[in-house]
């Protein structure tokens, strides 16, 4: 692509950062430049970010409806999986999995509890409280 023809595009990134591509400038050799955007990206972002808050909806209906417990919430939210939060807490994935119940969930101890709000950037309380 030419250095004239990279796309300068508005993005949700625009005010956080700009791309560097490589790009051939007048003399046909490569060189970088910054993009601000590109259309195309934009909207794989935009749809990207639509499915993360369809997903944390949902994750919130559930607990509301008390089907789930506040840490299958704060996982969704913290756009983590069951693989990685088990691997931050240090337990096995079906023993964090055990722990989206909420029967299970309120029997938890304080380490435990504490060990996940301590993931999640949230206190115990709000872990504890969370309604959904």
């Amino acid at each position: 692509m030419k250095k004239k023809d990279l796309p300068q595009d508005k993005s949700a990134l625009e005010n956080f950062t700009r791309e560097v591509h490589y790009v051939k400038n007048e003399d046909n050799k490569y060189d970088t430049a910054l993009s601000e955007g590109w259309e195309v990206k934009k909207q794989a972002l935009d749809n990207a970010w639509e499915d993360f808050n369809e997903k944390t909806e949902a994750a919130r209906k559930a607990v509301a409806a008390g089907t789930k417990s506040p840490i299958f919430y704060f996982m969704e939210k913290s756009v983590m999986d069951v693989s990685i939060l088990a691997a931050y807490s240090g337990q096995w994935k079906i023993t964090v999995k055990k722990h989206f119940k909420p029967a299970v969930f309120k029997k938890l101890s304080e380490e435990k509890l504490n060990k996940y709000a301590e993931i999640f950037d949230i206190t115990v309380d709000e872990l504890k409280n969370f309604k959904g």
